[in-house]
Protein backbone atom coordinates (compact mmCIF):
# COMPACT_ATOMS: atom_id res chain seq x y z
CA UNK A 1 0.00 0.00 0.00
CA UNK A 2 1.34 3.18 -1.24
CA UNK A 3 0.63 5.51 1.76
CA UNK A 4 0.59 2.89 4.50
CA UNK A 5 3.59 0.51 3.81
CA UNK A 6 1.31 -2.22 4.75
CA UNK A 7 2.75 -5.05 2.42
CA UNK A 8 1.80 -8.56 1.65
CA UNK A 9 3.69 -11.73 0.51
CA UNK A 10 2.62 -14.01 -2.03
CA UNK A 11 2.62 -16.68 0.61
CA UNK A 12 1.07 -14.58 2.86
CA UNK A 13 -1.59 -14.06 0.62
CA UNK A 14 -1.66 -17.67 -0.44
CA UNK A 15 -2.48 -18.46 3.15
CA UNK A 16 -4.79 -15.85 3.89
CA UNK A 17 -6.84 -16.40 0.36
CA UNK A 18 -7.04 -20.29 1.70
CA UNK A 19 -8.42 -19.20 5.08
CA UNK A 20 -11.18 -17.40 4.07
CA UNK A 21 -12.08 -19.72 1.06
CA UNK A 22 -12.37 -22.22 4.08
CA UNK A 23 -14.46 -19.68 5.77
CA UNK A 24 -16.88 -19.67 2.64
CA UNK A 25 -17.15 -23.14 2.49
CA UNK A 26 -17.61 -23.34 6.10
CA UNK A 27 -20.78 -21.04 5.78
CA UNK A 28 -22.08 -23.39 3.36
CA UNK A 29 -20.85 -21.28 0.01
CA UNK A 30 -20.30 -23.90 -2.39
CA UNK A 31 -19.18 -22.58 -6.16
CA UNK A 32 -21.34 -20.33 -8.01
CA UNK A 33 -22.52 -18.98 -4.68
CA UNK A 34 -22.43 -14.90 -4.65
CA UNK A 35 -21.04 -12.70 -2.54
CA UNK A 36 -19.73 -8.81 -2.12
CA UNK A 37 -17.98 -6.53 -0.16
CA UNK A 38 -17.62 -3.18 0.08
CA UNK A 39 -14.46 -1.59 1.09
CA UNK A 40 -11.71 1.11 0.26
CA UNK A 41 -8.18 -0.12 -1.37
CA UNK A 42 -6.59 -1.99 1.31
CA UNK A 43 -4.54 -5.73 1.17
CA UNK A 44 -7.96 -7.24 2.67
CA UNK A 45 -9.57 -6.40 -0.89
CA UNK A 46 -7.21 -8.85 -2.59
CA UNK A 47 -7.54 -11.17 0.28
CA UNK A 48 -11.00 -11.67 -0.33
CA UNK A 49 -11.05 -11.57 -4.05
CA UNK A 50 -8.54 -14.04 -4.39
CA UNK A 51 -10.28 -16.35 -1.62
CA UNK A 52 -13.65 -15.84 -3.85
CA UNK A 53 -11.53 -16.32 -7.14
CA UNK A 54 -9.83 -19.70 -5.82
CA UNK A 55 -13.30 -20.89 -4.65
CA UNK A 56 -15.53 -20.87 -7.51
CA UNK A 57 -17.61 -17.50 -6.06
CA UNK A 58 -19.30 -14.73 -8.36
CA UNK A 59 -17.88 -11.77 -6.50
CA UNK A 60 -19.11 -7.90 -6.37
CA UNK A 61 -17.18 -5.23 -5.75
CA UNK A 62 -19.48 -2.35 -4.91
CA UNK A 63 -18.97 1.45 -4.83
CA UNK A 64 -17.37 2.81 -1.65
CA UNK A 65 -19.74 5.82 -2.91
CA UNK A 66 -23.01 4.68 -3.25
CA UNK A 67 -25.90 5.30 -1.20
CA UNK A 68 -27.36 2.80 1.32
CA UNK A 69 -30.43 2.26 -0.91
CA UNK A 70 -28.21 1.17 -3.93
CA UNK A 71 -25.79 -0.72 -2.13
CA UNK A 72 -29.02 -2.62 -0.48
CA UNK A 73 -30.36 -2.49 -4.38
CA UNK A 74 -27.40 -4.60 -5.68
CA UNK A 75 -27.25 -6.60 -2.80
CA UNK A 76 -30.92 -7.59 -3.36
CA UNK A 77 -30.33 -7.74 -7.50
CA UNK A 78 -27.20 -10.32 -7.39
CA UNK A 79 -28.75 -12.16 -4.37
CA UNK A 80 -25.56 -11.85 -2.64
CA UNK A 81 -24.83 -14.74 0.44
CA UNK A 82 -21.67 -12.82 2.07
CA UNK A 83 -20.97 -9.17 2.63
CA UNK A 84 -17.82 -8.28 3.54
CA UNK A 85 -17.12 -4.41 4.69
CA UNK A 86 -14.10 -2.05 5.79
CA UNK A 87 -14.77 -0.08 9.14
CA UNK A 88 -15.71 2.63 7.57
CA UNK A 89 -19.37 0.60 5.75
CA UNK A 90 -19.97 -0.84 8.81
CA UNK A 91 -22.94 0.99 10.00
CA UNK A 92 -25.00 0.36 6.56
CA UNK A 93 -23.89 -3.17 6.53
CA UNK A 94 -25.23 -3.22 10.41
CA UNK A 95 -28.43 -1.25 9.54
CA UNK A 96 -29.33 -3.67 6.32
CA UNK A 97 -28.53 -6.73 8.69
CA UNK A 98 -30.93 -5.44 11.83
CA UNK A 99 -34.01 -4.66 9.03
CA UNK A 100 -33.53 -7.88 7.61
CA UNK A 101 -32.25 -6.42 4.62
CA UNK A 102 -28.85 -8.04 4.28
CA UNK A 103 -27.00 -11.14 3.04
CA UNK A 104 -27.10 -14.10 5.70
CA UNK A 105 -23.53 -13.32 6.40
CA UNK A 106 -22.33 -10.00 7.24
CA UNK A 107 -18.60 -9.49 8.33
CA UNK A 108 -16.74 -6.05 8.82
CA UNK A 109 -12.89 -6.77 7.84
CA UNK A 110 -11.32 -4.96 11.38
CA UNK A 111 -11.56 -5.70 14.87
CA UNK A 112 -15.54 -4.54 15.36
CA UNK A 113 -15.38 -2.43 18.57
CA UNK A 114 -19.03 -1.14 18.49
CA UNK A 115 -21.28 -3.51 21.53
CA UNK A 116 -24.88 -3.55 21.21
CA UNK A 117 -27.20 -5.54 18.23
CA UNK A 118 -25.17 -3.91 15.03
CA UNK A 119 -21.96 -5.22 16.31
CA UNK A 120 -20.55 -6.91 13.25
CA UNK A 121 -17.88 -10.12 13.53
CA UNK A 122 -14.87 -9.37 12.33
CA UNK A 123 -13.37 -10.63 8.98
CA UNK A 124 -9.88 -11.55 10.10
CA UNK A 125 -10.68 -12.88 13.37
CA UNK A 126 -13.38 -15.38 11.85
CA UNK A 127 -10.54 -16.96 9.18
CA UNK A 128 -7.83 -17.02 11.72
CA UNK A 129 -8.64 -20.42 12.94
CA UNK A 130 -8.90 -21.49 9.01
CA UNK A 131 -6.60 -23.67 7.72
CA UNK A 132 -4.11 -21.98 5.53
CA UNK A 133 -4.05 -24.87 2.48
CA UNK A 134 -6.21 -25.09 -0.27
CA UNK A 135 -9.86 -25.87 -0.05
CA UNK A 136 -10.46 -29.59 -1.54
CA UNK A 137 -12.87 -28.57 -4.35
CA UNK A 138 -11.06 -25.47 -5.78
CA UNK A 139 -12.73 -23.79 -8.76
CA UNK A 140 -12.57 -20.67 -10.91
CA UNK A 141 -14.83 -17.78 -9.65
CA UNK A 142 -15.66 -14.77 -11.44
CA UNK A 143 -16.21 -11.10 -10.95
CA UNK A 144 -19.64 -9.61 -11.58
CA UNK A 145 -19.44 -5.72 -11.81
CA UNK A 146 -22.54 -3.59 -12.19
CA UNK A 147 -22.58 -1.31 -14.99
CA UNK A 148 -22.77 2.39 -14.21
CA UNK A 149 -26.34 2.75 -14.40
CA UNK A 150 -26.12 6.26 -16.65
CA UNK A 151 -29.03 4.82 -18.13
CA UNK A 152 -31.24 3.74 -15.25
CA UNK A 153 -30.62 1.38 -12.40
CA UNK A 154 -27.46 -0.42 -12.29
CA UNK A 155 -27.13 -3.59 -14.21
CA UNK A 156 -24.76 -6.72 -12.90
CA UNK A 157 -22.89 -7.81 -16.14
CA UNK A 158 -21.82 -11.71 -15.90
CA UNK A 159 -19.57 -12.95 -18.03
CA UNK A 160 -19.27 -16.36 -19.72
CA UNK A 161 -17.62 -18.37 -17.54
CA UNK A 162 -14.28 -20.19 -19.13
CA UNK A 163 -13.71 -23.35 -17.33
CA UNK A 164 -9.63 -23.45 -16.00
CA UNK A 165 -8.05 -24.02 -12.73
CA UNK A 166 -8.58 -21.34 -10.68
CA UNK A 167 -4.90 -20.51 -10.37
CA UNK A 168 -5.10 -19.70 -14.34
CA UNK A 169 -5.01 -16.27 -15.26
CA UNK A 170 -7.89 -14.64 -17.63
CA UNK A 171 -6.86 -15.41 -21.28
CA UNK A 172 -7.86 -12.11 -22.25
CA UNK A 173 -5.77 -10.32 -19.42
CA UNK A 174 -3.27 -12.29 -20.02
CA UNK A 175 -2.69 -11.43 -23.65
CA UNK A 176 -3.10 -7.64 -22.73
CA UNK A 177 -0.63 -7.72 -19.64
CA UNK A 178 2.12 -10.24 -20.63
CA UNK A 179 1.54 -10.43 -23.97
CA UNK A 180 0.90 -6.43 -25.95
CA UNK A 181 2.06 -4.93 -22.32
CA UNK A 182 5.24 -7.14 -21.53
CA UNK A 183 4.39 -7.41 -18.02
CA UNK A 184 6.50 -10.16 -16.53
CA UNK A 185 7.55 -11.62 -12.79
CA UNK A 186 9.94 -8.56 -12.49
CA UNK A 187 7.34 -6.05 -13.44
CA UNK A 188 6.32 -3.13 -10.62
CA UNK A 189 2.49 -1.88 -11.01
CA UNK A 190 1.18 0.79 -9.62
CA UNK A 191 -2.36 0.90 -9.41
CA UNK A 192 -4.08 4.43 -8.79
CA UNK A 193 -7.83 3.58 -9.03
CA UNK A 194 -10.23 2.16 -7.06
CA UNK A 195 -10.26 -1.64 -6.62
CA UNK A 196 -13.59 -1.68 -7.22
CA UNK A 197 -13.85 -0.82 -10.49
CA UNK A 198 -13.48 -3.95 -12.95
CA UNK A 199 -9.93 -2.68 -14.67
CA UNK A 200 -7.59 -1.70 -11.22
CA UNK A 201 -9.18 -4.93 -10.01
CA UNK A 202 -8.24 -7.32 -12.77
CA UNK A 203 -4.93 -5.89 -13.38
CA UNK A 204 -3.83 -6.59 -9.87
CA UNK A 205 -5.22 -9.86 -9.77
CA UNK A 206 -2.85 -10.74 -13.44
CA UNK A 207 -0.19 -8.99 -11.72
CA UNK A 208 -0.25 -11.60 -9.08
CA UNK A 209 -0.61 -14.33 -11.61
CA UNK A 210 2.63 -13.19 -13.45
CA UNK A 211 4.64 -13.08 -10.10
CA UNK A 212 5.17 -9.28 -10.30
CA UNK A 213 4.44 -6.66 -7.37
CA UNK A 214 1.80 -4.30 -7.16
CA UNK A 215 2.15 -0.84 -5.40
CA UNK A 216 -1.39 -0.08 -4.59
CA UNK A 217 -2.25 3.55 -4.01
CA UNK A 218 -5.29 4.53 -0.98
CA UNK A 219 -6.59 7.60 -3.11
CA UNK A 220 -4.61 9.55 -6.10
CA UNK A 221 -2.50 12.33 -6.08
CA UNK A 222 -0.52 13.59 -8.91
CA UNK A 223 2.31 14.66 -7.33
CA UNK A 224 2.47 11.40 -5.26
CA UNK A 225 2.06 8.97 -8.51
CA UNK A 226 4.98 10.83 -9.75
CA UNK A 227 6.70 10.16 -6.48
CA UNK A 228 5.72 6.45 -6.17
CA UNK A 229 6.72 6.29 -10.19
CA UNK A 230 10.47 7.09 -9.15
CA UNK A 231 10.62 5.30 -5.85
CA UNK A 232 9.06 2.08 -6.90
CA UNK A 233 10.85 2.12 -10.16
CA UNK A 234 7.41 1.31 -11.14
CA UNK A 235 7.52 0.01 -14.90
CA UNK A 236 3.44 0.06 -15.63
CA UNK A 237 -0.05 1.44 -14.69
CA UNK A 238 -3.35 1.62 -15.80
CA UNK A 239 -4.54 5.05 -16.01
CA UNK A 240 -7.86 6.88 -16.73
CA UNK A 241 -7.74 10.20 -18.80
CA UNK A 242 -8.60 12.11 -15.81
CA UNK A 243 -5.37 11.07 -14.40
CA UNK A 244 -3.86 12.69 -17.40
CA UNK A 245 -5.13 16.01 -17.54
CA UNK A 246 -4.08 15.89 -13.23
CA UNK A 247 -0.37 15.27 -14.51
CA UNK A 248 -0.55 17.72 -17.07
CA UNK A 249 -1.52 20.41 -15.05
CA UNK A 250 1.43 20.20 -12.91
CA UNK A 251 3.93 22.27 -12.45
CA UNK A 252 6.00 21.92 -15.45
CA UNK A 253 9.32 22.40 -12.89
CA UNK A 254 7.70 19.04 -11.02
CA UNK A 255 6.96 17.03 -14.21
CA UNK A 256 10.75 18.12 -15.34
CA UNK A 257 12.46 16.78 -12.15
CA UNK A 258 10.53 13.99 -12.23
CA UNK A 259 12.42 10.24 -12.66
CA UNK A 260 9.87 8.48 -14.86
CA UNK A 261 12.44 6.84 -17.12
CA UNK A 262 11.35 3.29 -15.47
CA UNK A 263 8.27 3.34 -17.25
CA UNK A 264 7.54 0.90 -19.80
CA UNK A 265 4.05 0.79 -20.59
CA UNK A 266 1.47 3.61 -19.19
CA UNK A 267 -2.33 2.31 -20.53
CA UNK A 268 -5.63 4.34 -20.60
CA UNK A 269 -8.89 3.37 -20.95
CA UNK A 270 -12.58 3.77 -19.33
CA UNK A 271 -13.06 7.01 -21.23
CA UNK A 272 -12.38 9.02 -24.27
CA UNK A 273 -8.50 10.55 -24.19
CA UNK A 274 -8.89 13.87 -26.05
CA UNK A 275 -5.84 13.94 -28.83
CA UNK A 276 -4.01 16.91 -27.26
CA UNK A 277 -3.78 15.21 -23.80
CA UNK A 278 -2.95 11.67 -25.47
CA UNK A 279 -0.19 14.24 -27.88
CA UNK A 280 1.28 15.61 -24.81
CA UNK A 281 1.48 12.82 -22.72
CA UNK A 282 3.59 11.58 -25.14
CA UNK A 283 5.75 13.86 -25.79
CA UNK A 284 6.38 13.81 -22.21
CA UNK A 285 6.65 9.76 -21.40
CA UNK A 286 7.68 8.86 -25.02
CA UNK A 287 6.03 6.21 -27.55
CA UNK A 288 4.84 4.05 -24.29
CA UNK A 289 1.24 4.96 -24.20
CA UNK A 290 -1.55 2.29 -25.07
CA UNK A 291 -4.81 2.53 -25.00
CA UNK A 292 -7.78 -0.32 -25.06
CA UNK A 293 -10.95 -0.36 -25.92
CA UNK A 294 -13.73 -1.66 -23.39
CA UNK A 295 -16.67 -1.71 -21.20
CA UNK A 296 -18.02 -3.41 -18.51
CA UNK A 297 -20.73 -5.01 -20.82
CA UNK A 298 -17.77 -6.54 -23.35
CA UNK A 299 -15.14 -8.30 -20.48
CA UNK A 300 -12.65 -9.97 -22.69
CA UNK A 301 -13.02 -8.53 -26.20
CA UNK A 302 -10.85 -5.03 -26.30
CA UNK A 303 -9.51 -3.40 -29.12
CA UNK A 304 -5.75 -2.89 -28.55
CA UNK A 305 -3.43 -0.19 -29.75
CA UNK A 306 0.37 1.01 -28.84
CA UNK A 307 -0.29 4.75 -29.76
CA UNK A 308 3.36 5.77 -29.30
CA UNK A 309 3.87 6.65 -33.11
CA UNK A 310 0.21 7.76 -34.49
CA UNK A 311 0.64 11.36 -33.56
CA UNK A 312 3.94 11.58 -36.27
CA UNK A 313 1.42 9.97 -38.40
CA UNK A 314 -1.58 12.55 -38.13
CA UNK A 315 -3.79 10.38 -35.82
CA UNK A 316 -3.68 11.60 -32.19
CA UNK A 317 -7.05 9.79 -31.31
CA UNK A 318 -6.64 6.81 -33.70
CA UNK A 319 -7.61 3.53 -32.17
CA UNK A 320 -6.21 -0.24 -33.27
CA UNK A 321 -6.53 -1.05 -37.26
CA UNK A 322 -7.76 -4.57 -35.44
CA UNK A 323 -11.01 -2.83 -34.43
CA UNK A 324 -13.64 -6.62 -34.90
CA UNK A 325 -17.46 -6.01 -35.86
CA UNK A 326 -17.94 -2.51 -37.34
CA UNK A 327 -21.24 -1.99 -38.85
CA UNK A 328 -21.01 0.28 -41.62
CA UNK A 329 -22.59 3.60 -43.26
CA UNK A 330 -20.13 5.23 -46.26
CA UNK A 331 -20.81 8.82 -46.42
CA UNK A 332 -19.23 9.30 -50.14
CA UNK A 333 -16.23 10.58 -48.57
CA UNK A 334 -13.13 8.92 -50.08
CA UNK A 335 -11.64 6.70 -48.18
CA UNK A 336 -13.83 7.66 -44.70
CA UNK A 337 -16.35 4.93 -43.63
CA UNK A 338 -18.21 6.89 -40.83
CA UNK A 339 -21.10 6.89 -37.90
CA UNK A 340 -19.74 3.16 -37.46
CA UNK A 341 -22.17 1.49 -34.66
CA UNK A 342 -19.70 -0.56 -32.99
CA UNK A 343 -20.69 -4.22 -32.46
CA UNK A 344 -18.45 -5.93 -29.56
CA UNK A 345 -18.74 -9.71 -29.54
CA UNK A 346 -18.72 -11.96 -26.80
CA UNK A 347 -21.22 -13.74 -24.15
CA UNK A 348 -22.06 -11.67 -21.29
CA UNK A 349 -25.32 -11.95 -19.65
CA UNK A 350 -27.26 -9.42 -17.76
CA UNK A 351 -27.94 -10.39 -14.16
CA UNK A 352 -31.84 -11.07 -13.68
CA UNK A 353 -32.40 -9.19 -17.14
CA UNK A 354 -33.03 -11.93 -19.59
CA UNK A 355 -34.81 -9.46 -22.23
CA UNK A 356 -32.33 -6.84 -22.10
CA UNK A 357 -29.66 -9.34 -23.03
CA UNK A 358 -31.48 -10.67 -25.63
CA UNK A 359 -32.16 -7.38 -27.15
CA UNK A 360 -28.05 -6.72 -26.69
CA UNK A 361 -27.36 -9.25 -29.45
CA UNK A 362 -28.16 -9.91 -32.87
CA UNK A 363 -28.82 -12.81 -34.91
CA UNK A 364 -24.95 -12.85 -35.19
CA UNK A 365 -24.32 -12.97 -31.09
CA UNK A 366 -22.70 -9.21 -31.35
CA UNK A 367 -22.67 -6.96 -28.60
CA UNK A 368 -24.52 -4.01 -30.31
CA UNK A 369 -25.78 -2.16 -26.42
CA UNK A 370 -22.70 0.24 -26.78
CA UNK A 371 -23.66 1.79 -29.79
CA UNK A 372 -20.55 3.92 -29.95
CA UNK A 373 -20.16 5.74 -33.05
CA UNK A 374 -16.85 6.78 -35.10
CA UNK A 375 -15.31 6.42 -38.18
CA UNK A 376 -12.05 4.81 -39.84
CA UNK A 377 -9.83 5.95 -41.61
CA UNK A 378 -8.57 4.68 -45.19
CA UNK A 379 -5.58 2.68 -43.20
CA UNK A 380 -8.19 1.08 -41.00
CA UNK A 381 -7.58 3.32 -37.83
CA UNK A 382 -10.66 3.62 -35.57
CA UNK A 383 -11.39 7.40 -34.25
CA UNK A 384 -14.53 7.35 -31.67
CA UNK A 385 -16.65 10.32 -31.84
CA UNK A 386 -19.14 9.65 -29.14
CA UNK A 387 -22.28 7.37 -28.30
CA UNK A 388 -25.43 7.33 -29.85
CA UNK A 389 -27.68 8.10 -27.35
CA UNK A 390 -25.41 11.37 -25.94
CA UNK A 391 -25.67 13.25 -29.25
CA UNK A 392 -27.54 16.20 -29.32
CA UNK A 393 -29.55 16.76 -32.28
CA UNK A 394 -30.14 20.75 -33.23
CA UNK A 395 -31.25 22.05 -36.61
CA UNK A 396 -30.30 19.04 -38.22
CA UNK A 397 -26.70 19.25 -37.07
CA UNK A 398 -25.09 16.55 -34.64
CA UNK A 399 -23.24 17.95 -31.75
CA UNK A 400 -21.06 15.43 -29.96
CA UNK A 401 -20.82 16.31 -25.90
CA UNK A 402 -17.53 14.47 -26.01
CA UNK A 403 -16.34 16.98 -28.01
CA UNK A 404 -17.30 19.36 -25.81
CA UNK A 405 -15.77 17.79 -23.31
CA UNK A 406 -12.49 18.01 -25.19
CA UNK A 407 -12.57 21.78 -25.28
CA UNK A 408 -13.34 22.34 -21.39
CA UNK A 409 -10.66 19.93 -20.30
CA UNK A 410 -8.15 22.12 -21.45
CA UNK A 411 -8.73 25.14 -19.91
CA UNK A 412 -6.42 25.84 -17.19
CA UNK A 413 -8.92 26.98 -14.53
CA UNK A 414 -10.90 23.70 -15.30
CA UNK A 415 -9.73 20.49 -13.35
CA UNK A 416 -13.05 17.69 -14.58
CA UNK A 417 -15.65 17.76 -17.15
CA UNK A 418 -18.85 15.79 -16.87
CA UNK A 419 -21.71 15.73 -18.71
CA UNK A 420 -25.58 14.99 -17.54
CA UNK A 421 -29.10 15.27 -18.32
CA UNK A 422 -31.02 17.83 -16.85
CA UNK A 423 -35.00 19.48 -16.23
CA UNK A 424 -36.00 20.73 -19.63
CA UNK A 425 -33.57 18.48 -22.02
CA UNK A 426 -36.72 17.07 -23.21
CA UNK A 427 -38.33 20.41 -24.01
CA UNK A 428 -35.22 21.54 -25.44
CA UNK A 429 -35.50 18.87 -27.78
CA UNK A 430 -38.74 18.99 -28.83
CA UNK A 431 -37.49 22.35 -30.18
CA UNK A 432 -34.12 21.14 -31.20
CA UNK A 433 -35.17 21.86 -35.09
CA UNK A 434 -35.35 25.73 -34.74
CA UNK A 435 -31.90 27.44 -35.51
CA UNK A 436 -31.96 29.35 -31.85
Amino acid sequence: MAASGEALSYRRLDELSNQGAHLFRNLGLSAGSHIAFMMENCLDFMVVTWAAQRSGLIFTPISTYLTASEVEFILADCGARLLVVSKRHASVAANLAATGRSPPHVFVIEENDDEGPQRLPSWRRAIASMPTTPIADEATGIGMNYSSGTTGRPKGVKPALVQRHPMEPDPFMHRLCAGVLGMTENSVYLSPAPLYHAAPIRFNMMVGHLGGTSVIMEKFDAIRFLELVETWRITHTKTVPTIFVRLLKLAEEVRRNADVSSLKAVVHAAAPCPAEIKEQMIDWLGPIIYEYYTSTTEQSTSSIAANGHTPRLGRPAGRSRNAPHLAEDRDGVAGRRTRHRLLRGWAVLYHNDEAKTRTAYNSKVLLVDGRDIGHLDIDGYLYLTDRLHFVIISGGVNIYPQEVEDVLIMHPAVADVAVFGAPGSVEMKASASSPS
